[in-house]
């Protein structure tokens, strides 16, 4: 059975035919306009209607960067696109007369990893996006957990600093202020600023403005404060990953999204500080932590066998 996978960004939708075995048979990719929802609507329409040309598609999955509700139709909040309330199920199978069904994005990874990727055979999963943001996808007992209104696993949006760095979620201190790519950049400009003496490779690299890249390749040439800034967000995610093993004792944490593209620089002391932070340390087995095989195409291939299985 074929069903089409859709993973729809602040600046692209990225879609693709996937089989049975969670492989791509086929793939497209289109720029789109995150604060304009209907041409958000009509871009998916497309990407579908041109990769269903001489296939039999039974399916579309939907994977959204968003609170989706628990029917899996409607988007009622994304912090980086222009959905609100957005009826997305509705407003998609009605543009290509097809089943949908839309999931978070973490979710969808989280449910490709476990069923195609670094979470074969583990019944319980947390997979933490680590790339502008942090998002949470938790599969447990072979099932992926939603939660009451389809809005569970939103980790990146635990409170970890009281009156803490404003988070685009409207709150302040939230995990993902503190471990993901906007915070190792954070770190590593407030650095520069301070210490520039501690930043020379980076500011030349920099040449002005400071971005995810630079900081990447100057934490590999030894930049000071790059590597400082890769520390603080590997020490932040293990305590993060911690105190969620205190509450959820998963047998399996899988690290994706873009931030692990630099596993070199942060995977050995995230799996250090979630070892040592760990709650009743010594008395108890310690999760695995891996890190995500499927790449950037996760978000698609789970979403298309959510649809596959809905």
């Amino acid at each position: 059975m074929l069903t089409i996978g859709v993973d729809i960004g602040g600046t692209k939708v990225a879609a693709g035919v996937v089989d049975d075995d969670g492989t791509i048979v086929a793939h497209t990719l289109r720029p789109t306009a995150a604060d304009r929802p209907d041409v958000v609507a009509d871009t998916v329409a497309d990407v579908v209607r041109e990769l269903s040309q001489g296939r039999q598609i039974e399916a579309v999955g939907i994977g959204a960067a968003g609170f989706v509700d628990e029917t899996r139709s409607i988007v009622r909040f994304a912090p980086n696109l222009a959905w609100r309330e957005e009826p997305l199920q509705k407003k998609i199978s009605g543009l290509v007369g097809l089943p949908v069904v839309v999931e978070n994005d973490a979710n969808a990874m989280a449910w490709a990893e476990v069923r195609f990727g670094a979470g074969r055979g583990q019944s319980h999963v947390i997979c933490l996006t680590v790339g502008t943001g942090i998002g949470g996808g938790i599969v447990f007992d072979g099932r992926l957990y939603r939660g009451r209104w389809g809005m569970g696993a939103e980790l990146g949006h635990m409170q970890v600093v009281p009156d803490g760095r404003l988070c685009g979620c409207g709150r302040h201190g939230c995990w993902e202020q503190y471990a993901s790519g906007n915070a190792l950049v954070a770190d590593a400009r407030d650095t520069a600023s301070a210490h520039p003496e501690r930043a020379e490779i980076l500011l030349g690299l920099a040449g002005g403005t400071i971005e995810g890249e630079e900081v990447t390749e100057a934490a590999r040439r030894g930049d000071k404060a790059s590597l400082d800034a890769f520390a603080s967000v590997a020490d932040w995610l293990g305590q993060g990953m911690a105190d969620l093993a205190a509450v959820l004792d998963p047998g399996c944490f899988i690290l994706g999204g873009g931030v692990s593209r630099a596993a070199d620089l942060f995977f050995d002391r995230t799996r250090e500080a979630f070892e040592e932070r760990l709650t009743g340390k010594g008395h108890r087995p310690v999760a695995d932590v891996r890190l995500a095989e499927l790449g950037a195409s996760a978000g698609l291939v789970g979403a298309a066998d959510l649809a596959r299985r809905r």
